[in-house]
């Protein structure tokens, strides 16, 4: 989009935060996207800010090496393409919309997806069941996230035996909103791109000798501010300077929310902590977003294309979520159509407590592992897992994170600080995962996985 970047660049900088787990193909391909996926959002009714000559604003994020990044009225990027996407979905005579429900378990006929029984309605047949669920960052107590994301997609495509992929990497937001509420606001990476520097409360910058400083990768950014954090130390990202009293015109709905807690970004310090954001794992789909299930596809956070790797490059969710849709909707145009011939019932999961699975995700799964925590984790959530859909989510990243004994991207092993030589990705199904549970805590009978 800028003059000055091109398509290789980004994908350049994709892979270097990824840290050597990205799939460069698919990477490639969703990147070369870009341009086309601005036009399509635009044609459906989003306003991307602009310039006064009508060129688009582009902003610098994390770990980019160019501004390329745009936005929506300053800071509210996201809003802004869900409001008008679902107003186009709502105003489309040819689309059924369910609310106040949600899937349970999908229903398989002859090895494939053919439908999913929802929440007070029931059993629906479908050619192809495309889950855009989200992912798990309400299974940790500090989040950035809605707090219904409980790894509902990774959930439902394990049940049926679709293969699960990169479910140990976690990114934690560096800047969430230091206050107390349930869900952490997000003090967006672009306040950094703008000039804003990261102190402590003792007025030190500790970024200033760390490459890339403010604009690190997320995963440097948040273990560093989690250092200062576990030292006693309170963090603040410092808007003066940088942005001063222009911080409410740039950055509206950051003002509007730090003012809410009294604090006016212009003169004060924003207090901010790491918090669960994304998660760089899921259904693993290929580049049309197939699972490895016919029948079934997933996209957006719910799915791993690959593209991220072992860390999220900022912004490249967005990016990823609208060039996926894309293209597993002209995928889907030739898919065979299979005849349903009856949806044969399945056994549905009662409601759960969350808050169990999120106490130990959020001790053990957190910013650094170590053996001994991912062990109590797996003994912990084991005895859930068979019925709780949760559990067995976090489940499958706590294993999956037990076997990797490296530090790469946003997963950090104090006990193995070190990389690999030679970068490898993992894939689990809810079947494997279980299995090498029960490996890890001791010869225990091995559980059969409801479907």
């Amino acid at each position: 989009i800028g003059a000055d970047d091109s398509a290789a660049l980004h994908l350049a900088d994709t892979i270097a935060a990824g840290d050597g787990l990205c799939n460069a193909a698919v990477a490639a391909e969703i990147i070369a996207a870009g341009a086309d996926v601005i036009a399509a959002l635009e044609a459906h009714g989003v306003r991307f800010d602009r310039k006064a000559d009508g060129s688009l604003s582009l902003g610098l994020e994390a770990a980019h090496s160019r501004h390329r990044i745009v936005h929506v009225d300053g800071d509210a990027t996201g809003a802004g393409i869900m409001r008008a996407l679902i107003a186009k979905v709502l105003a489309t005579p040819s689309i059924t919309v369910m609310e106040n429900t949600r899937a349970l378990r999908l229903i398989k006929q002859d090895g494939r997806v053919v439908g999913a029984c929802l929440q007070n309605i029931g059993p629906v047949a479908a050619r192809s069941v495309v889950l855009a669920t989200g992912g798990i960052g309400a299974l940790y107590k500090a989040t950035t996230t809605p707090l219904g994301n409980l790894g509902q997609g990774a959930a439902l495509a394990g049940r049926a035996g679709a293969v699960l992929a990169d479910m140990e990497f976690v990114q934690f937001h560096p800047t969430a909103l230091a206050v107390s509420a349930p869900r952490l606001p997000l003090v967006s990476e672009a306040v950094r791109g703008e000039g804003a520097e990261l102190i402590n409360d003792r007025g030190e910058r500790f970024m200033a000798d760390i490459p890339g400083r403010e604009l690190a990768p997320r995963d440097v950014v948040a273990r560093a501010i989690g250092s200062e954090i576990g030292q006693g130390r309170k963090v603040f990202l410092d808007a003066r300077a940088a942005l001063g009293a222009g911080f409410a015109t740039r950055f509206p709905g950051i003002d509007a929310l730090c003012r809410q807690h009294g604090i006016d970004p212009s003169r004060d310090p924003i207090p901010v902590r790491p918090a669960t954001h994304y998660h760089m794992g899921g259904i693993k789909t290929d580049a049309d977003g197939r699972s490895t299930i016919p029948g079934l596809w997933a996209v957006g956070e719910a799915a791993c294309t690959g593209l991220h790797g072992a860390n999220r490059l900022a912004s490249n969710s967005l990016l990823e979520a609208a060039a996926m849709g894309l293209r597993a909707a002209h995928a889907l145009v030739d898919e065979e159509v299979i005849g349903v011939r009856h949806l044969v019932p399945v056994s549905l999961p009662g409601d759960t407590d969350p808050e169990p699975v999120r106490r130990v995700v959020s001790s053990h799964l957190g910013l650094l592992r170590d053996e001994e925590g991912l062990r109590v984790a797996i003994t912990t959530l084991l005895p859930l897992a068979e019925s709780d859909d949760a559990a067995a989510v976090a489940l499958v990243a706590a294993v999956a994170a037990y076997e990797r004994c490296e530090s790469r991207g946003s997963h950090a092993r104090i006990d193995h600080p070190q990389k690999d030589a030679v970068a490898r990705r993992r894939f689990h199904t809810f079947e494997t995962a279980f299995a090498q549970a029960h490996e890890i805590i001791g010869p225990n009978r091995i559980s059969r996985i409801a479907s």
